[in-house]
């Protein structure tokens, strides 16, 4: 167990710019490979030719082609995450509308890059605790923020905010990785207006009408 954690780990963390350098550019050359190749198909001789540098440069960082997916998906939700705090920085649109109307964008900004990508990072990565914590930290951030921004709101209607705010986090991510990654992915501005109608329905409905 141990052991395999320690194989999902970077070998080398660089020091100098251009060590950081070369380490972006293995990433970046990754995430090429697997999003044009697949998980299979992605191998690590594949992105070190794609990233311009020998075999040998690239297992000095990481010590296989996991480790590298690992860190890209790491970096995807460090991307989330600093989104989230950034919006509640900068403090939430006066409309329940607009405040679903902007997390749902963000998500799906951080999700359009490249689907395929995407699918790859999401299906092929392997699940260390550390992966698991960074998730569960995320969760707990988005969810503490999306309570926050129903609580006391005039246009709320739902009686229990903490599940409600845990549906919409729960409701936004699922939806929008399922239909963007798909291979036939939905219009984003389409996808965006309904996912808004239908979570700001819910939050606004008066008492009885759910039932």
């Amino acid at each position: 167990m141990s052991s395999g954690r320690r194989g999902l780990q970077p070998r080398k963390q660089p020091r100098q710019v251009r060590a950081e350098l070369t380490r972006q550019r293995i990433l970046t050359a990754a995430a090429h490979v697997f999003a044009e190749h697949g998980y299979a198909a992605g191998t690590t001789n594949r992105i070190a030719e794609r990233a311009r540098v020998s075999i040998g440069s690239l297992y000095q960082y990481y010590p296989n082609k996991d480790a590298i997916l690992l860190e890209l998906l790491t970096r995807h939700l460090d991307t989330g995450m600093a989104s989230t705090r950034q919006q509640r920085e900068s403090g939430p649109p006066d409309s329940i509308e607009d405040i679903i109307r902007r997390q749902v964008r963000v998500v799906i900004e951080n999700h359009r890059e490249d689907p395929h990508l995407l699918r790859v990072m999401f299906e092929q990565t392997p699940r260390s605790p550390e992966l698991f914590q960074r998730i569960a930290q995320y969760e707990r951030e988005h969810i503490a923020y999306a309570q926050e921004l129903l609580d006391g709101h005039p246009e709320v209607r739902v009686a229990d905010t903490y599940l409600a705010a845990r549906l919409v986090v729960a409701t936004v991510e699922l939806v929008v990785h399922q239909l963007i990654a798909e291979p036939d992915p939905v219009d984003v501005r389409r996808l965006e207006n309904e996912l808004v109608a239908m979570l700001t329905s819910y939050l606004t409905a008066p008492p009885g009408s759910k039932e």
